[in-house]
């Protein structure tokens, strides 16, 4: 498949590292797979590549690097362990957002730049909890800050915390006790008093993400440390087309990437399996070749759709950003489908753990829960498709 060459001149030492980083990533994906272990190594290698602040914007002394440029970094990242490159993923999406939507206080901002010099600074937005599940469906944080002199008070719980061992500012969708109360974000560093992690993660896939629960019980913070207050009646500004874009093309990238990885195995696997009643390696058999050639097709019509709607994102175009839910779709069904063709090609090969494809099928399902999720997207779509017969057939009366 074509790599795209889009924002490489932007910062050509890191891009030209991402296959030393994906090298890098998958010799140790399987050993953080197996004992559920954050991969600090990993994440440290990302940020010396400077791949972890791509994205921080030009008016910040960073590169800027733009949506279809994420997308090629995230692939690459996936394929050589998906949960670095997640939780990679949701830090370049905070300096995506703040160069083009600017919320954080430029104080805490750029207190985050100068610990991003030196180390890496993961960052994360904690939405979900254990009643509300995923805010994307609607409703109110039960976490709430009570403003106490200048500061605010934060007491909750937070699920599926990604990256929790790891991050370095939590930034933590909460509702105030005013009446009426304003929700956004409110930045928590790492090793707040009152902040605790509980190690609840213990997942089908992406094992080593550390998505586990976090609890703040009284955790202070200061007045000023908020990112987007506002009255849950205002509109959310990250539920900007644009935005939801990152969020949709990226992460559908990243799974594409890990299907890549599952493709490769497989062909080495062939190339190397000769049983002895045939007297000639597996990928010599049409049978075979037809099947992989199934999975090509898939993954290289899917990555194209996802590379060509984030290079338009970049140029402005709304309309292709109000697709990306689509392509969000059809790339991970396509990863998933591809890694499960695999599966079913070579039977219990794929399912030993020696193997790596067992680990990619197991990652690759978890495309499925990311926001937002397939009922909404086909709920969405179809309603639009159904709106717009509406509409014309008014017209024709």
């Amino acid at each position: 498949m074509s790599t795209p060459t889009t924002d490489a001149a932007l910062i050509p030492p890191a891009f030209d590292q991402l296959a030393d980083v994906t090298a890098f990533l998958a010799e140790r994906a399987e050993g953080h797979d197996r004992a559920a272990s954050f991969p600090f190594d990993g994440v440290d290698r990302v940020h010396r590549a400077g791949l972890l602040t791509a994205t921080v914007g030009e008016r910040y002394g960073g590169a800027g690097v733009r949506l279809a440029g994420t997308v090629r970094v995230l692939r690459a990242l996936g394929a050589g362990d998906p949960s670095v490159a997640l939780v990679s993923a949701m830090t370049l999406f905070t300096h995506a957002l703040q160069d083009s939507n600017p919320t954080w206080p430029e104080e805490s901002y750029r207190e985050l730049l100068e610990e991003s010099a030196r180390g890496p600074a993961l960052v994360n937005a904690l939405r979900v909890e254990p009643d509300l599940g995923t805010p994307a469906r609607g409703g109110l944080p039960a976490t709430t800050a009570r403003a106490d002199g200048e500061d605010w008070v934060l007491t909750g719980h937070k699920i599926f915390s990604t990256g929790a061992p790891g991050l370095r500012r939590l930034a933590v969708w909460a509702r105030t006790d005013e009446e009426p109360p304003r929700v956004g974000s409110f930045l928590v560093p790492a090793g707040a008093a009152g902040l605790s992690i509980e190690p609840t993660w213990d997942h089908l896939g992406l094992r080593a993400s550390g998505s586990h629960d976090v609890i703040l019980d009284r955790v202070r913070i200061p007045r000023g440390a908020t990112a987007g207050l506002t009255d849950p009646a205002e509109p959310d500004p990250r539920r900007d087309p644009g935005l939801i874009a990152w969020n949709n093309l990226g992460l559908t990238a990243l799974y594409l990437g890990v299907a890549e990885a599952a493709r490769d195995w497989l062909v080495g696997f062939l190339h190397e399996r000769t049983p002895s009643a045939l007297g000639r390696p597996l990928a010599t058999l049409p049978r075979f070749q037809a099947e992989v050639g199934e999975i090509e097709a898939a993954l290289f019509g899917a990555l194209a759709l996802v590379e060509a709607l984030a290079e338009r994102v970049d140029a402005g175009d709304r309309r292709a950003a109000e697709h990306s839910g689509a392509a969000k779709l059809i790339g991970t069904r396509a990863a998933i489908g591809a890694v499960e063709r695999a599966v079913a090609l070579i039977g219990n090969n794929a399912l030993t753990r020696r193997n790596p494809l067992e680990r990619h099928l197991r990652d690759v399902l978890c495309s499925r829960v990311h926001t937002p999720q397939d009922d909404s997207i086909t709920a969405a779509l179809g309603a639009a498709a159904l709106a717009r017969h509406t509409t014309t057939a008014h017209s024709q009366h």
